[in-house]
């Protein structure tokens, strides 16, 4: 085995690599380049074993099944590069995807739904409403107007004295509706405000490390 190889293969899967058998769906291939394009990019090695071990593919037909599910199932389009890994006579395919400036990119399932993901740790997590709308947002040129209200204090407020909040709670905090307390929740994430915490099943928010309270309102003031 090839000394590159078995380095990228003792690191085990993690948030830029996924370990796949072989590709029996460009649709389930699709939510892992999506999920790599709206995060921090990485690579898929199809395959590769859960457990490490090379299995090997047909790198022709493994090929178009990945530009299915680059090209046809994931919207927008996903570029990627690919490099063939030969060991023991067995195949292995190498597909890398860059951090993409388009997110985001949605897959689409088997029910025919379009459906954004991304990367946390090893796996592909469907992205909520907000995430999806802080994509949108940081491809914009024009910039973020928001007014700091008795809401967006009371937001600061609470999340000085505690270490997070979710989206249900805001909303439910402020009195706003939720459509409102996301289009908040995403603009403060936007400018530096707020950042995303995600442990295995839920996604809340919190005060970035940098924000300066003092600084802010200043600023507001």
């Amino acid at each position: 085995m090839s000394r590159y190889l078995t380095k990228l293969i003792g690191e085990g899967e993690h948030q830029q690599q996924d370990f796949k058998y072989c590709i029996s769906d460009s649709k389930k291939i699709a939510k892992s380049l999506v999920a790599f394009a709206n995060t921090d990019g990485g690579r898929l090695l199809i395959g590769v074993k859960d457990n490490g071990n090379i299995a090997g593919v047909r790198s022709e037909e493994e090929y178009y099944m990945v530009e299915a599910a680059a090209k046809i199932f994931s919207k927008p389009e996903i570029d990627f590069e690919t490099q063939q890994h030969l060991i023991d006579g067995k195949t292995v395919l190498e597909v890398n995807v860059e951090r993409s400036p388009n997110k985001p990119h949605f897959a689409k399932d088997e029910q025919g739904k379009w459906l954004a993901y991304f990367r946390n740790h090893d796996e592909n997590k469907l992205a909520n409403a907000i995430m999806i709308e802080v994509w949108k947002k940081q491809k914009r040129s024009d910039g973020i107007l928001l007014p700091y209200s008795d809401t967006e204090q009371l937001l600061l407020d609470f999340l000085e004295q505690n270490e997070t909040i979710s989206h249900a709670a805001f909303s439910r905090k402020a009195r706003i509706t939720y459509r409102k307390a996301a289009q908040i929740l995403a603009d403060l994430i936007v400018l530096g405000v707020l950042e995303i915490k995600i442990d295995k099943n839920t996604i809340r928010y919190a005060l970035s490390e940098n924000f300066d309270r003092e600084e802010w309102d200043s600023g507001k003031s």
